[in-house]
């Protein structure tokens, strides 16, 4: 059990500026924010308000989650659940709606409203289109499974709740006294909610407000919408709420604080965008943009800018892809060349793959983990069956996971550990225990 107080702990760190502390915690506990409204801190976060006619419930967290979240609910009320909102349609935030539908239909309630905005119930039709890929690419971001496992069962769990009441722009919602101000917005999805509630002045954020650099680029999904994003954040300080709880991370109190903090996160997202679109539009190519364009110094210590899960040179990727095609303007990439082809003619060239190990090796030791990578990429297509290659090969990937600060990056790189081990006959080692799923 944990005995501080979420809104403690975040003025805490915010004071203090304690940025190691546990800013996303997984304890399956209910705080108490207000009268009326409480907080379970999960894998996604459960924020309920209390109304006279029933509970509303934003987010009903995931799979694995499901039951504690409802448990720690059922120990601060008993009302029935009038409505779940949902922030958006991640499956770590709509995966539990079965457990609170079997919960509903034990105590003899009625079949809770499931509102969220109208694109949601398509995304959840694309996830089970596309299931095995949305199972393999989430098992690898956590560097879990390696090639051809981890495909099997399904991505959007048994008995999730559809939408039943949606919206599209901007909904009023009236429930038990409380007025629910639903807004559209554009971030890591196409298909967010996030809510103003006047009565208590607060906001439920979802995942447009973490507590680290927003997830806008994540490599292997679909697109995201870093200006959309930063937009959604003003309109947000525009209300200029007393708290704000978000559905990852610490509920924050206190008007100036959040405005200012909604800013920097607002900022950061703005001029990376302009940065960017600025040099395209000078006809930069995507290779000159992600090795000359940075966040502003000016932000990078704020606590809400870590690049812990995501980081800036995935989200100018995605600025790439949204305002230029999937072309980086490398004149030989518009119809390249097979891999392996290009791997086999450069150790052609080098004399074998034998160089190309050996130099890759050099460059890690030397701390050029992009050119190490690149080399023992092009000596495992040549040689796959070389147990020196995939020697070199775990070596250095290891040791760039270990400098990487994204939990994107490490866990891509831990999975090709892991698929290096398998050609050697090894046992995969797992380095991240909770294969949660934290977005689409």
């Amino acid at each position: 059990m944990t005995n501080v107080h979420p809104l403690t702990l975040a003025e805490d760190i915010l004071e203090n500026g304690q940025g190691d502390r546990p800013t996303n915690r997984i304890t399956e506990e209910l705080s108490e924010l207000a009268d009326g409204v409480s907080l379970i801190e999960s894998f996604s976060h459960v924020v309920t308000l209390d109304t006279q006619d029933g509970l509303v419930c934003f987010d009903t967290s995931g799979r694995r989650s499901g039951k504690a979240v409802v448990s720690a609910l059922r120990g601060w009320s008993s009302k029935p659940v009038h409505s779940i909102v949902y922030t958006h349609g991640h499956v770590d935030h709509v995966g539990g709606s079965s457990v609170f539908a079997a919960d509903a239909a034990d105590r003899g309630h009625p079949a809770h409203r499931v509102l969220g905005h109208r694109a949601l119930n398509p995304r959840l039709d694309r996830y089970d289109y596309t299931n095995g890929y949305n199972l393999a690419i989430n098992m690898r971001q956590f560097g879990g499974a390696p090639k051809g496992e981890g495909m099997q069962g399904s991505f959007v769990p048994d008995g999730t709740l559809r939408v039943d009441t949606d919206y599209e722009s901007v909904m009023i919602d009236q429930v038990g006294g409380v007025t629910f101000e639903h807004n559209h917005a554009m971030g890591e999805t196409d298909d967010h909610t996030w809510t103003w509630v006047p009565e208590y002045r607060m906001i439920t954020a979802g995942d447009l407000f973490c507590w680290m650099f927003p997830n806008c680029g994540n490599p292997q999904k679909v697109q995201r919408y870093p200006l959309e994003w930063a937009q959604a954040l003003r309109a947000m300080a525009a209300k200029e709420p007393d708290l704000i709880v978000p559905a990852h991370g610490l509920p924050i109190a206190g008007r100036d604080r959040i405005v200012s903090n909604l800013d920097v996160v607002a900022s950061a997202l703005e001029q990376l965008v302009a940065d960017v679109v600025d040099a395209m539009n000078t006809g930069a190519t995507l290779d000159d943009i992600l090795h000359t364009v940075r966040v502003d110094p000016a932000y990078a210590d704020s606590v809400f800018l870590r690049p812990q899960y995501d980081e800036p040179e995935f989200v100018i990727h995605n600025i790439w892809r949204l305002y230029g095609g999937w072309w980086d303007g490398h004149p030989a990439r518009l119809k390249p060349a097979p891999d392996a082809a290009i791997a086999a003619e450069v150790a052609g060239l080098a004399g074998g793959h034998q160089p190309l190990v050996d130099r890759a090796v050099a460059l890690a030791a030397a701390g050029e983990f992009r050119l190490a990578c690149e080399l023992i990429e092009w000596a495992v297509r040549v040689a796959p069956d070389d147990r020196e290659v995939h020697e070199a090969r775990i070596e250095i990937y290891q040791q760039r996971r270990r400098i990487e600060t994204s939990l994107m990056a490490k866990g891509v790189f831990q999975t090709e550990v892991s698929n290096s081990k398998l050609a050697l006959g090894q046992q995969a080692e797992a380095r991240f225990r909770i294969n949660i799923v934290t977005d689409d």
